[in-house]
């Protein structure tokens, strides 16, 4: 089987990507602060921000195809800390580039539908990027300096996500339904829409991506578009909870310290093109309460 490294393998997305790569995959992973164990792969704790560490784990491992999900990935953490964030989200990311331009392999990147201001949805792979927030910008100066260094990346935009939580690191969805289960009221804004994935699906579309050997901009959003708090609804309905408990809300009403885009639906017709298909929310969801 062929060698992929998976950066930010305790992360929520990588520890999901991991577990579907072994599939196909003789699966290695980087961590930084939080180790974790995960069958069948082979983890190594590197400091991506450092050249000569990563490409120490290259030279050991050989890989045949990176993806690079590793990231400061809050807004919010990102506005507060712009230097050490942009070291993790940009710095960090060239240092992939060089060294993937070095080996000739595929990778894949995970940028965010974050790129975006949100007033004109829909967002195409040509749409113009308008990020608000320094995580948007952040992300915008990996895809552009990555691709500066290695043309060959696919540069894959990703949706809200939501799944199985990591050892490590959890989706929006677990502090939701504990919410819930507990009886607290959780408010969702009304106002602000994604087209959301499951995260094993949007690890399937990164897999998709470099087995295609895809290149530049490539959207993974869900095929659904819809607001935080009809997703609240659609989760109370199919775990029985009290949707009474979903309370509407606007982005207004809650001050946060980095702006939010009001709707970075994506079209990602190209991926589905390729063979990338994430199925109904519903089915998403059902299948992960299935499978805990």
């Amino acid at each position: 089987m062929k060698k992929l490294l998976v950066t930010g393998a305790s992360g929520f997305l990588g520890w999901n990507l991991c577990q579907l790569a072994q599939k196909k995959w003789q699966v290695y992973g980087i961590y930084f602060s939080q180790k974790v164990e995960i069958s069948n792969v082979s983890l190594f704790k590197a400091d991506l921000r450092d050249f000569k560490a990563i490409s120490d784990v290259f030279s050991t491992i050989q890989p045949d195809a990176v993806i690079h999900t590793a990231a400061a990935s809050q807004p919010n953490f990102c506005e507060t800390y712009p230097e050490e964030s942009y070291a993790i989200n940009v710095v960090a990311s060239t240092n992939i580039a060089r060294l993937c331009n070095e080996y000739n392999i595929p990778c894949a990147f995970t940028s965010t539908d974050l790129v975006f201001d949100g007033e004109n949805p829909v967002y195409s792979e040509t749409s113009p990027v308008s990020p608000i927030c320094h995580y948007g910008e952040q992300k915008v100066a990996a895809e552009v300096k990555m691709s500066e260094i290695n043309d060959a990346i696919a540069l894959c935009r990703m949706p809200l996500m939501f799944g199985s939580a990591s050892p490590a690191s959890s989706s929006f969805l677990q502090g939701m339904i504990n919410s819930l289960k507990t009886g607290k009221e959780v408010n969702l804004f009304v106002d602000e829409f994604r087209t959301p994935a499951s995260a094993i699906t949007a690890a399937s579309g990164l897999l998709l991506a470099v087995e295609k050997k895809v290149k530049g901009i490539l959207h993974l959003g869900g095929k659904e578009r819809i607001s935080r708090y009809e997703f609240g609804l659609l989760l109370t309905d199919i775990l029985n909870l009290p949707q009474g408990l979903i309370k509407p809300g606007k982005q207004a009403d809650v001050k946060m310290v980095a702006k939010r885009s009001p709707d970075t639906s994506l079209d990602s017709s190209k991926a589905f093109a390729l063979g990338y298909q994430p199925l109904s929310l519903k089915e998403e969801l059902i299948n992960i309460f299935q499978d805990c």
